[in-house]
């Protein structure tokens, strides 16, 4: 009979050697966590509020847009005249939306801040009972990325039911 020397059942400085599973599990586990970060990355540079897409030198874009309220007869009627009791600086307050006219700096980049507008429209459409006029909400928006020139993008909210039939919003 062969005896096996007092160490060889010993590895790891004294301690001893988990299963061939254990190790295995601790393996997939980290891998599975290392593809999960890297798909957030992936999806942060993909999504338009980039929550996981962080930029050490982001881009040095600004934009501007000129909102107006579009009536059912046509008529284009700028928010920052308040209507029905209503101001645009009043129902939407963040990322520097409230006065969207002035040029802003884009500081999560210009999809972001143009994705924030494009919801804030929609927002607006759909919390203004009291208006039985507007029809939808429009922005004509200005962005200069980085040092380009500047581009013209028109956003519109939903179609509202108030004005094409007067009901409710």
């Amino acid at each position: 009979m062969t005896t096996r020397p007092e160490w060889a059942g010993v590895a790891c400085h004294g301690l001893g050697v988990d299963s061939r599973a254990r190790v295995i599990g601790r393996r997939v586990a980290v891998v599975l966590v290392v593809v999960a970060q890297l798909a957030l990355v992936a999806r942060g540079y993909r999504s338009d509020h980039k929550e996981f897409g962080f930029q050490m030198f982001p881009e040095s874009s600004t934009w501007s847009a000129e909102v107006v309220r579009v009536t059912a007869d046509g008529t284009r009627v700028p928010v920052s005249e308040p209507w029905f009791g209503y101001r645009w600086d009043e129902l939407v307050t963040s990322r520097g939306l409230a006065h969207p006219s002035a040029r802003h700096h884009a500081d999560a980049g210009l999809d972001n801040q143009v994705a924030f507008l494009a919801a804030a429209l929609d927002y607006v459409a759909g919390h203004t009972p009291r208006d039985r006029e507007t029809r939808y909400l429009e922005a004509t928006v200005t962005t200069w990325h980085n040092t380009d020139g500047p581009e013209v993008t028109v956003l519109r909210s939903r179609e509202r039911r108030a004005a094409a039939d007067g009901g409710p919003a």
